[in-house]
């Protein structure tokens, strides 16, 4: 079996995002950018299924700039073993992201494709979904566990009230959660042998995509800073500032 994997170039989660003076969007002038922290357990699990037995290749595919190729070698250092880049320098849209992946998908045939929940940085929880719903796959998400037998994948999923197990019939789509690995790090002869391992460079237009921008960001702004908080010295005094400052008594 052949399991797909979507990577995302991100800025990394030890950054502190900048807006720029004007409010038209994130500053990324010299910023650190890595793989999305969600979409590296998607590869560390597809990894395991292999080295399990469960799987015979692992393909990671991008879809962004050109420096994207650099997020498709860290995925390849780790292990996976060939990878495609679709190349596009504008910002594309969930589902125009996951129209491009069906057609990765009807070209490559695997039998799991697994995605990492949601990017950090714009948080839209949607192409998972959105690729099963165009498949017509099952899919498990938020996924804590995942166990691979009889044509079957068991996914332990996170909901509000505990934990949910279900069972999807293969092919399927699978979008992770946190706990459910710890990514392993590249080695530095993996490291080197990625430089040769084979990436594909397509185009949206190779799959027929439309990529035009169905929303406008008007403005992005800084959240709102915290005001220091207040100590006081008796639980009389703190009654009396809740009833008559924060009013809520």
């Amino acid at each position: 079996m052949k399991i797909l994997v979507p990577v995302k170039r991100v800025v990394d989660f030890n950054v502190k995002i900048r807006v720029k003076p004007d409010g038209s969007g994130v500053d990324l002038q010299n910023v650190k950018m890595s793989m999305n922290p969600f979409d590296e357990i998607a590869v560390e699990e597809a990894l395991r299924l292999k080295e399990a037995g469960k799987a015979e290749e692992v393909v990671v595919v991008s879809i962004g700039p050109a420096k994207a190729e650099e997020t498709l070698r860290t995925a390849l250092a780790m292990g996976a073993d060939r990878a495609i880049l679709v190349e596009t320098d504008d910002a594309v849209e969930p589902l125009a992201i996951a129209k491009i992946l069906k057609g990765i998908v009807e070209a490559e045939s695997p039998g799991l494709v697994i995605l990492g929940k949601q990017a950090i940085d714009d948080d839209s929880n949607q192409t998972g979904q959105m690729l099963a719903a165009l498949l017509g796959w099952g899919q498990g998400t938020f996924a804590s566990k995942v166990e691979l037998a009889d044509g079957q994948v068991a996914v332990t999923r996170e909901i509000d009230g505990g934990l949910q197990t279900v069972s999807v019939r293969l092919p399927a789509v699978i979008t992770t959660d946190l706990r459910l690995n710890e990514p392993r790090y590249a080695s530095l002869p993996n490291i080197m042998k990625a430089k040769k391992k084979p990436l594909e460079k397509t185009t949206p237009a190779d799959f027929g995509v439309a990529i035009a921008a169905r929303l406008r960001i008007l403005k992005t702004e800084e959240p709102v800073r915290r005001i220091a908080g207040v100590k006081v010295g008796s639980v009389a005094e703190l009654v009396d500032k809740l009833k008559t400052e924060a009013g809520v008594l």
